[in-house]
Formats: C-alpha cells, structure tokens, sequence
C-alpha cells in the first residue's frame, strides 16, 4: 500500500501522521488528541488501515 503524504481536502493541506491505525477506535482516539491541541483531522480507511491526517493554521508567521 503506498499512502500519500499529503492530501487536499475542500482546498485545504491535511499531512497524514505516519501511523497506520488497525481499526477505526485507535484512529478515533487520535483524531481527539489532534482535536485537543487545535488540528482539524480527516480519517481515511485503505486496505482495511485507517489513517488520520491533520492541518492546522499557523498563528505566528515565520520571518521572511
């Protein structure tokens, strides 16, 4: 299975986590941590794996 790094979802950038989750209740529990800490997740189901992938908007902008 190859799994994309990124994925544009509604226009927007979600970066996958690197984790392939067994069933859809350890992806849950991810997306919830995520949720917490201000992302906005996505789950996806590929070959019976889920995956969860996350944005967020940067508060502070990087020095140019």
């Amino acid at each position: 299975m190859t799994i994309p790094l990124a994925r544009t979802i509604e226009g927007e950038k979600f970066m996958w986590d690197g984790t392939t989750y067994e069933n859809k209740d350890q992806a849950g529990q991810t997306m919830a941590v995520y949720e917490k800490d201000g992302f906005s997740v996505q789950m996806f189901k590929e070959d019976d794996k889920y995956l969860v992938y996350s944005r967020r908007i940067a508060t502070i902008q990087a020095d140019e």
